[in-house]
């Protein structure tokens, strides 16, 4: 049996999908991030220690990091849903937005969601316009600019075919959900890039597994 260590507000949601779509069984064990600071309870340092999710643990065996326990899913009971086969182009991509969602699409929407944060937390009036000021330039001159590029590429790369790593829904597109997502709430996504918004509204609109 699988144990899923789920943090609330965090990307194992991802991990509980893909095990939903594979009809694997599993547990969940949740863990709730601290209301003041929002990081994870000291518990799931005894899980890992990072003490970060997702994390998932089966008999001896214990794996970090979404895309890595995606790809461990896969390996270990996928029967060619989700992940093209080897060798192919669609493989190629597939491994590609695997990595491009955490190594290149989710820095810059954590920096805008740590920047927004500093704009909006109370400070001594007279620290305030200083960190408003840094807050504004760093957004303008790299956040946003790059947050802009990357959307732009995501779109044109969604033009060319239905799902991330071509015409089937693959592993690839539940890894990608989450910047997509992020990025609707919170960094500007909207009906001017319409392949994005129209992957949002697939995978919302797929069909409960079972």
């Amino acid at each position: 049996m699988i144990t899923v260590h789920h943090l609330n507000n965090s990307r194992s949601q991802r991990v509980l999908w893909l095990l939903e779509e594979l009809g694997v069984a599993y547990e969940i064990k949740k863990y709730v991030r601290d209301h003041r600071t929002m990081l994870a309870p000291a518990s799931l340092l005894k899980v890992h220690p990072l003490g970060k999710s997702p994390v998932i643990t089966e008999r001896e065996i214990t794996v970090a990091e979404s895309g890595a326990i995606i790809e461990y899913l896969i390996e270990r009971y996928d029967d060619g849903r989700f992940a093209p086969a080897l060798g192919t182009p669609e493989h190629l991509r597939w491994r590609y937005w695997m990595h491009f969602a955490e190594g290149s699409a989710m820095p810059p929407l954590l920096l805008k969601l740590v920047f927004d944060r500093i704009e909006q937390s109370p400070m001594p009036f007279f620290a305030r316009p200083i960190a408003r000021g840094i807050s504004a330039k760093v957004k303008s001159a790299l956040v946003e600019p790059n947050l802009k590029r990357q959307l732009d590429f995501m779109e044109s790369e969604l033009s060319k075919s239905e799902w991330f790593a071509g015409n089937e829904f693959s592993a690839a597109d539940v890894q990608m959900s989450f910047p997509i997502e992020a990025a609707a709430q919170r960094a500007g996504l909207d009906a001017s890039r319409p392949k994005l918004m129209a992957f949002l509204k697939r995978i919302h609109a797929r069909p409960v597994p079972g």
